[in-house]
Parts: C-alpha cells; sequence; structure tokens
C-alpha cells in the first residue's frame, strides 16, 4: 500500500516515522520524502496509520490534488537542498519530474496553498540563504551562484523583500530567525 505524507522534510522524518512504524509492528517496504510503501497493507490499519503520522507532526494525504501539490513540494525542497539543477526552468523541472502538464501543476498549487510555485520557490532559497548565511563558510556571491541566481544583487533583493534586512544584517544576528521547510507554505 502506498502512503502519501504531508510535512516529510528530510531523512530524520525518513527515520522518525520509520522508527515508530517498527515499534508498531508495521513493515515497510521503503520510506521516501511524501511517500511510505507498506509492505502487507492487509496487516495495517488506516487508522493506526495515520494515528502515528499524526503524532510525529505528518499528515496522511488522499485526495489527488493535495497529493500533487505535496509531490510540487517535495519536489522542490529536494532541488534547493541538493543545490543541483536549479538551473532547469522550474515548469519543464516539475513536468519532467511529476509527470504532469506544468499548467495543472501551476493551477492546482495556486488554488491550494495561496502563493504561486514561483514565490514557493523563491521562499525555498531564501531559507537555503539563511541557512548557508548561518554557515558562515560562503560569499554572498557564492551563495547566489549556488542557488542559481544571475548575480548577488536579485539574490539580496529577493532576501530583502522576504525578510525585511539584507543579507549582511541577517549574517551579524546571533538569533536566527529560519523557519522550518514543512512551515513556508
Amino acid at each position: 500500500m502506498k502512503v502519501k505524507l504531508k510535512n516529510m522534510v528530510c531523512d530524520r522524518c525518513k527515520t522518525v516515522l520509520k522508527q515508530e512504524l517498527k515499534q508498531a509492528g508495521i513493515d515497510i517496504l521503503s520510506i521516501e520524502l511524501g511517500e511510505l510503501i507498506v509492505m502487507d497493507e492487509a496487516s495495517v490499519s488506516q487508522s493506526v496509520l495515520k494515528e502515528i503520522a499524526e503524532r510525529n507532526g505528518f499528515e496522511v494525504i488522499d485526495s489527488n490534488t493535495s497529493v500533487l501539490v505535496e509531490n510540487v513540494k517535495t519536489a522542490l525542497k529536494k532541488k534547493v537542498e541538493s543545490l543541483q539543477g536549479l538551473n532547469e526552468k522550474t515548469s519543464t523541472f516539475l513536468s519532467n519530474e511529476l509527470n504532469v502538464d506544468y499548467s495543472v501543476i501551476s493551477k492546482s498549487f495556486s488554488a491550494s496553498t495561496g502563493i504561486t510555485v514561483e514565490k514557493y520557490l523563491i521562499k525555498l532559497k531564501v531559507e537555503k540563504t539563511k541557512e548557508l548565511l548561518q554557515m558562515g563558510n560562503k560569499t554572498f556571491a557564492e551563495i547566489a551562484y549556488s542557488l542559481d541566481y544571475n548575480s548577488g544583487s536579485h539574490l539580496a533583493k529577493q532576501f530583502k523583500n522576504m525578510t525585511v534586512m539584507s543579507m549582511t544584517q541577517y549574517r551579524k544576528l546571533q538569533k536566527w530567525n529560519r523557519r522550518t521547510l514543512d512551515r513556508i507554505v
């Protein structure tokens, strides 16, 4: 049985859920960000699975639109986190990754979340920028380049629009104001 989950954003999420399911005696075939495949669906109560997921901050999703939106979020999170393939057009990347026409993706995402796919990607990039600034081992230009911005000033402008402070001001902060990726939208 394939189960789609909301709010899975990192490998730690997979580890926690895997341990919980194992303790409950539920055998899983595989677990990926946003998706779980249970080995023997006959032995698993849907309500038990839902309860375990919710107890750990995840949500079982079942509508086609919700599944599509979560797949978009997961694909974009992986893309930004890996810092690879960012130069590919978002529409092309998502259409290829999800095997769905981009107009369907865009309309479903906007209707469900209230923001565009592009705005969501910018928010992800700003959060990744915060992480890289906090680490302190890259220049602004290197950060901009790694996130596929044409210039550091373009990233700086988007960063300031989202955070109401410059990247320099943010780097100097001692209290980092970062959001977890599952709380962006």
